[in-house]
């Protein structure tokens, strides 16, 4: 038995492509998304579809979320303001019903005849959990309940990893679409079952990253999608972070600058090259 694990694409299809033509290169027997499909890059309705064509498991994760509660009375009200740029247009193009399928994913899949691996997003708690190599067990132990199995599978985290946790083994596969460990391959993971239990293959495949980035030129995705959009777009073109180092530069300096534009923020931290 071979299972494909394909986590954070994020709107990215030429990642998705790639991934999927390995993936039938490998014949697994099984394929799981394992969440955030969307927002990211330009094509998220595009990616929605894709995956929902492969008929396998689907997990909900923090971005199908974002979608399905931005028009609620759930979603705060900065939702609305440019810093959520790209969820707002990813909402949009991924229309109603999508967004309902969205909704009605699950946060955990475990398939029947194989119980001793958990499928989740972030972790059993919530789909933004962050799991580190170096994550001490007291904090991930509120992560998972008692009866969870040994073998926990996720993504969230956008590099691969092995976490040991007691007598548990914590797979983090990867993200398809918006790598952030340095290198733009698209990853993901194969689980293959052996006679010892699971054998782990992490994998990174070529993609066509000129491609995604002129995704990112010829739609109206930059304009649209404000000032965040460039820094989705620079962290696909470099594979590193961007997004989180920039809110906390950000919010560092509005105290002193509190009406600071955001467009004007982003153009302050991004290198001149890239203006």
């Amino acid at each position: 038995m071979r299972i494909a694990i394909l986590a954070d694409i994020h709107g990215n299809l030429p990642a998705l492509e790639a991934v999927l033509a390995e993936v039938g290169r490998e014949q697994v027997d099984r394929i799981l998304v394992a969440g955030d499909v969307v927002v990211g890059s330009p094509d998220s309705a595009a990616c929605w579809d894709r995956v929902r064509s492969l008929s396998c498991p689907v997990l909900r994760g923090n971005h199908e979320r974002y979608l399905f509660d931005l028009n609620t009375e759930r979603a705060a009200s900065e939702w609305h303001t440019p810093r959520f740029g790209p969820v707002q247009y990813a909402c949009a193009q991924v229309g109603e019903d999508r967004r309902r399928e969205m909704q009605a994913l699950p946060t955990t899949y475990q398939f029947t005849d194989y119980p001793d691996v958990l499928f989740v997003h972030g972790s059993s708690r919530s789909d933004n959990d962050l799991v580190f190599p170096y994550t001490p067990d007291e904090m991930i132990a509120p992560m998972f309940s008692p009866d969870t199995p040994e073998w926990i599978v996720r993504g969230h985290n956008h590099f691969c990893s092995v976490r040991l946790w007691e007598h548990r083994k914590i797979i983090t596969v990867g993200s398809v679409g918006l790598p952030l460990d340095g290198t733009p391959r698209a990853q993901f993971t194969i689980l293959e079952k052996r006679v010892a239990g699971w054998r782990v293959i992490h994998r990174a495949v070529q993609y066509d990253v000129s491609a995604t980035l002129q995704r990112f030129r010829e739609t109206d995705y930059l304009e649209e999608g404000g000032p965040m959009a460039r820094l989705f777009m620079r962290e696909v073109q470099t594979a590193s972070f961007h997004i989180l180092p920039f809110l906390k530069f950000y919010q560092e300096r509005l105290a002193a600058k509190p009406d600071w534009p955001l467009d004007e923020a982003v153009a302050e931290f991004l290198p001149s090259s890239f203006r």
